[in-house]
Formats: C-alpha cells, structure tokens, sequence
C-alpha cells in the first residue's frame, strides 16, 4: 500500500510492520520534500512518525479520539487522515495548516497551536465520555518540550486523581522536554513489569504472603509499603514521579520500533485508568542534517534537501527585528550586569541565544512556561534587577493574570519585549500578534511602544532598560526591518510618550503605530497625487498617548486616521479615539487595523491585502471616505 491510498487511518489495521516502515518511509519523504518547498516545521513531525503509525494500528479512530499536543507534531497525523493530497499547500494561503484545526479535518479533535493543553482537552473529552456512557478511548500526544509547561502539570495532577477515568497520556520524548531514560534495563524492567506473571505476582502479593505460617497476618500493616517497594525497583526513576500522581508508568519505549510501539500500545490499552507511556524518540529522525542540528532543523525556511542549506533570497534582505534586538541587548548587558534576559523555550527565535552565548549568566530559560517567566521577571524586579522577558505576542497572552497582578498592580520595573507583534504569517490564528495592544493598554502602570523601523527599536531597547519607575513592554514584528542605518552604541532612549511628526499637511491626519507608519507615509505620498495632502505622525506609544501633539493637530485637521498592525477592537485607533472624545473634539475617525476576525495563514503580504492594509488600500479608503469628488483607481 503506497500512503497517496491511505485517506483513512484505520486501513493501517491488518498491515505487517514491514508493510508500515515502508510508509513511515513515504511520510518522511513526503513531509521533508514539502518543507523543503515551503518552509515549517521539520524535525518535531519526523521524529513521531513510528509512533503515530503504531497508535493508529492500535485505534478505532471512527471513534477513538487522538488530541495532538503543539501540532507542528502532527504532519504525519495529517498525511494519514485524507490530506496527503493536499500536503504540497501546506502553511499556504487556503492551504492545509501547519497546526491543528478543528474545522479542517474530522480526525483534528482539538485545535493545537500553543503547549501544554493535549492533557486537560484529553481528560475533558474522557469525563464527557464516562457522563454520557459512551465508549472510546481518549488519547493526548504530549511531547517538543510541552511537558514543561504547567498546564501540562496541572492536568496530569488532576487526571492522576480520577483512578476510573481510562485516559492514555502518550510522551514523546525527544530530548527536548524530560531527559531520555534509555538503555536495555529499563526496558527489560518494563517489559517484566507488564507481563503476566509479574501482575500476577503483584496483583495477588496480599495473598501470598497471608499463608505463610505465623507470619502472615502480622505482615497486614507491612504489606502496602512492601507492594510500593516493589513498584519502585521495577520503574525507572522518572517513571516513579508518574506512579505517585497516580498514573501507571510504561516506558521508555524505543520511538523508532514499530514492534514494540505496537505492543506497547495494545497493552496499555488494556490497563484501566489514568495511563502513561514513555516513548523516547529522535528528533528529526531520518534526516541526518536534522538528527545532528535539532533547533536548528525544528522549523525550516525553503531549502535544499541534499545540502540542508536554506535557499538564498534573490535579493539581500535587511537584518531581522528579533537579530536588531538581541544585538542591541547583548551590547547593553555587557555594560550593565543587572540586565537579565529572560525566555519561554523561544531562545532562538526571539534571538536571546545569543545573550546565552555571551553572558551566560544573565540568561534564563524556564521552558514553555510563560506564566513563571512573567512572576520570576517581577522577583528579580523587586531585588534591583533588569529583566528584559523576550516573549512572542501570542504566547504572552498566556501570563495575562501574572502582567497584572505580579508586576502591573507592584508597579515593578520588567520589561516586556513582544516579539512577533502583528501578522506574522504561515503559522496561523494561533500565533498572529493581534492583541497584545488591546490586551496590555487597559492595564495601569504600563508604558506601551512600538518602533517605525529597526533603527528606532534600538531606541527602544535602551529606552525600555532605562525605564525604571514602573513595567514597559516593547512590540516589533516578526521578519526583516527596512535597511535604515543602524548604530553599534551610543543609542539616545526616547521620552516616555512622545511622538513625532514625519510628514505636514493640512487635509488629512494619519497617525500611525509600529509597523503602520511606513505604509502611512506612502500612503500619503499617493494621497498628495491626488491634491490631498497629510500629516502623518509616528506615534512611537500607544500608552501614554501623546496627545499633546495629537490632539491640536486633530482639532486643526479635522479628519483622523489612524493605522495599526493588531486588532482595532480595543487597540491604538481605539486609544486615539478615546482621547478626543475625552477631549470633546469631534471629528470623523477612521480606524485602519484588524478587523474582528481570526487571520488564517498565509504570507504576511497576502493578509495585508486582504485585510486592506497595503498603502495603496489605504490611500484608497481614505479617498471614498473623506473625499469623494476626488476618487479615482489607485494604482
């Protein structure tokens, strides 16, 4: 059977293993070449592609439910269940998706974009399973490091307390979370622990012991402790922890022998409650180059196969924010000790790795656990510190309570560094930077910028270590700035909300924020094509306002417009609007952002376009709404 045939996993039931490595090897070459093509993620899908063939072989997926945990795991899931057809549109525009969705497929049981949650929507689906009497297994595929998320924590605590509830909790184990526990011991120890003879012995020990003369029933109270002692030397160390949260503990199991995947697999399925299995898998396993460069195969640009080389651009490109960032960190850390960077697993993509690689000791990393990063930065906050948390947009939104209640109401100097801010393309609605502004500027005490451009975020950078009186946060995008000249020192910190004004005109407006104020220049270079002529404002904070340039103009003006990479409901056109009615100046505003939708992948430019964010939509819009005699095609 070639996989093109497979478009249902349960055609794996009755295939030999011979017959599944021959498709563990066809989903390798079919995931590797896409990626190849397309940029995404490659060594996490390549390192579970044993596993996923021997669970499936061991389901019913017409009803047993599969809840896949950070689902760049789950390509192989994907070429399994009817989209190997699909697969070369994979992260494009209306394309299969690089993570899980529930609309896309019937075998995608839960959405997975960020960690840790496989657990908690596994145990949720098992408790509506035992409500309503119905009869299916509940499976969650936790692994990529998720296991040091808290969450992830919190479910198996509370799953390990439900002894009735059958739930399979499925590790995959790349090095990359818990630390391998491999070798022939404990796995022999494992497979003892499981046979028929060793349960027997375990399940009757109470009984065997009673018979012995004399002796028996004064070993009544002895006998629990005796059972666990037993339990003890027949599971690995790390397997333990599971047992005494109330699990039973299988592995590690070799990730890569579909034999004993199979097995494994059958027999824990036969054991009631809450159950583990340890599966120890290579990442990126089957592509050298990826096995030998783990981070940096974990997710991929287009690149040559045979080399691992990513595909040069056609055109040198600027550097990236995230590269502008830790370059302008490191600089300053090396001058000031008290700078702690701080990560969430993320460190080489919000570029703090090479903080790590400089000054090792003012680098933390805390795994996928944004939640501690927040209240640890509000620790070394209170002790004199200058912590800098260096975390994705979308991933912050997971340590809202602690932004407020740990460092917002304390008023402690962190400072947040929101990289990714906006659209940031192929990955999806789980990890568009859409709110960071609406989620951050209703809170007290915070300080909230954005930079026009690369040179103006080391400006800021040096701006928010500076910023002592209270939190501050910093949003810049994901990808490259626009070329402008960068400094190596010598960086001058901007005045705590105070804009500038780029551009004078007397028809129109434009206040612009972050990423928006480019597009808002060229904007008004169109609109003045036309006879119109704006005045365009980089508004550099969103929180505190500027209003005293903002507001006269405004008033002047008498037409606003303002433009911002995020959601307008509740973000910097909002705060705008918000000041002149508080003001009482009453002139039209128009607010140019993201709308109340969820923005789907695609490349950055084909959401702009499609949201209407390109400089000739905006000039455009504009037109149709305050100058109608004026319109004509904008081309």
């Amino acid at each position: 059977m070639h996989l093109s045939e497979i478009t249902h996993p349960n055609q794996l039931h009755g295939l030999s293993v011979r017959q599944l490595q021959q498709i563990a090897r066809q989903i390798r070459d079919k995931h590797l070449q896409t990626v190849a093509v397309n940029g995404g993620h490659l060594g996490p899908g390549l390192g579970v592609v044993e596993l996923t063939l021997g669970l499936y072989q061991t389901l019913d997926l017409d009803r047993d439910k599969v809840i896949w945990d950070v689902g760049h795991q789950a390509y192989p899931h994907k070429l399994l269940t009817g989209r190997y057809d699909r697969f070369h549109t994979l992260r494009q525009k209306d394309g299969v998706a690089g993570y899980l969705k529930l609309c896309e497929n019937k075998f995608d049981h839960f959405g997975a974009g960020h960690a840790s949650t496989s657990i908690s929507a596994a145990l949720g689906m098992a408790l509506a399973r035992d409500l309503k009497g119905e009869k299916f297994k509940a499976v969650a595929v936790i692994g990529d490091g998720a296991l040091t998320g808290g969450m992830a924590l919190e479910a198996i605590n509370h799953a390990g307390h439900m002894p009735k509830t059958n739930l399979l909790v499925v590790l995959n184990d790349n090095d990359m979370s818990i630390s391998r526990n491999v070798g022939a011991i404990p796995r022999y120890l494992n497979k003892m622990r499981l046979s028929q003879p060793v349960q027997f012995i375990k399940d009757n020990l109470e009984e065997q012991f009673k018979q012995i003369p004399f002796v028996g029933e004064s070993l009544s109270p002895e006998l629990g402790r005796i059972k666990e002692g037993m339990k003890r030397l027949a599971v690995p160390k790390v397997g333990a922890v599971f047992e005494e949260l109330g699990f039973t503990y299988i592995g590690p199991v070799d990730g890569h022998n579909l034999e004993e995947l199979i097995a494994t697999f059958q027999q824990a399925h036969q054991i009631p409650g809450p159950v583990l299995v340890h599966v120890a898998t290579v990442k990126g396993k089957g592509y050298e180059i990826a096995e030998l460069d783990q981070v940096g195969y974990h997710a991929q640009s287009p690149f040559n196969v045979a080399t691992g080389k990513a595909i040069p651009s056609s055109k040198p490109k600027p550097p990236a924010y995230a590269k502008v960032f830790s370059h302008t960190l490191v600089k300053l850390a090396e001058q000031n000790p008290k700078i702690v960077g701080i990560t969430a697993a993320m460190a080489t993509g919000t570029g703090l790795d090479k903080l790590q690689a400089k000054l090792p000791n003012q680098y933390i990393d805390v795994g996928i656990a944004e939640q501690h990063a927040i209240t640890l930065a509000a620790g070394l906050a209170t002790q004199g510190m200058r912590p800098v948390a260096a975390i994705y947009s979308t991933f912050l939104q997971r340590a809202y309570d602690q932004i407020i209640h740990d460092v917002c109401i304390q008023n402690l100097p962190v400072f947040f560094c929101l990289d990714r801010a906006g659209i940031v393309g192929s990955d999806g609605p789980t990890h568009q930077g859409m709110y960071d502004i609406a989620y951050l500027r209703c809170i007290p005490n915070i300080a909230i910028m954005a930079p026009k451009d690369e040179a103006e975020l080391q400006r800021m950078v040096v701006t928010g270590v500076n910023h002592t009186s209270g939190p501050i946060a910093m949003r810049y995008p994901r990808g490259n700035g626009y070329g402008v000249p960068l400094m190596e020192e010598g960086w001058e910190p901007l005045e705590i909300g105070k804009g500038e004004i780029l551009r004078t005109g007397d028809d129109v407006l434009i206040v612009g924020y972050g990423t928006m104020v480019y597009p808002g220049m060229q904007a008004a270079e169109i609109l003045s094509e036309h006879g119109i002529e704006a005045t365009v404002i980089n508004a550099r904070f969103v929180k505190p306002l500027d209003t005293e340039l903002i507001l006269p103009l405004a008033k002047k003006i008498g037409r606003v417009i303002t433009l911002e990479e995020g959601c307008v409901m509740g973000g910097f056109g909002s705060a705008i609007a918000e000041a002149l009615l508080d003001a009482d100046i009453l002139v039209p505003v128009k607010r140019f952002g993201v709308p109340d939708v969820l923005v789907d992948h695609a490349e950055p430019n084909e959401s702009k376009t499609e949201l209407g964010l390109t400089s000739h939509q905006i000039a455009e819009r504009v037109l149709k709404a305050f100058f109608k005699q004026q319109v004509s095609a904008v081309v």
